[in-house]
């Protein structure tokens, strides 16, 4: 789904099966994104490899038949916004001592993760990971 904001900002958001197989098309839909908003090549495979990042991590622990919900906010492609979200089989929140929390940290400007309580209806706890890459990297560059 698109969306047209008045801000001149463009919102894509798709949602697919919380399943390994599907990481291949959060790839290539947020590099055609990264694209179409006119980042360089390098800056795709930083946001590309973020995505991966998170997505790897949530679908790893997510609950059986449950999807990764991801939305990319893009404006002027000075920046972009994006929000994963699933429902975890795991009553704490993504670790983010990890190393691969270390590789999104270091690729983007910020990384924030939430989770919230069990929901009886998703048989899980619904996790949702922020990050924002903005050209000029991230406040510690």
């Amino acid at each position: 789904m698109a969306e047209w904001t008045t801000d001149s900002s463009t919102t894509i958001e798709v949602r697919v099966p919380a399943q390994l197989e599907q990481l291949a098309m959060l790839r290539a839909l947020v590099e055609t994104v990264a694209f179409m908003a006119d980042f360089a090549v390098d800056e795709v495979t930083d946001i590309r490899l973020a995505l991966d990042e998170i997505a790897t991590g949530l679908i790893l622990d997510a609950v059986p038949d449950s999807t990764i919900d991801c939305r990319f906010t893009y404006h002027d492609a000075a920046a972009m916004r994006v929000r994963v979200h699933s429902v975890s089989a795991s009553q704490t929140p993504p670790s983010q001592d990890s190393f691969g929390w270390h590789i999104v940290r270091t690729l983007t400007r910020s990384v924030n993760a939430t989770q919230t309580e069990f929901d009886a209806a998703r048989s899980g706890y619904p996790v949702t990971v922020d990050f924002e890459w903005a050209r000029g990297g991230t406040d510690g560059r």
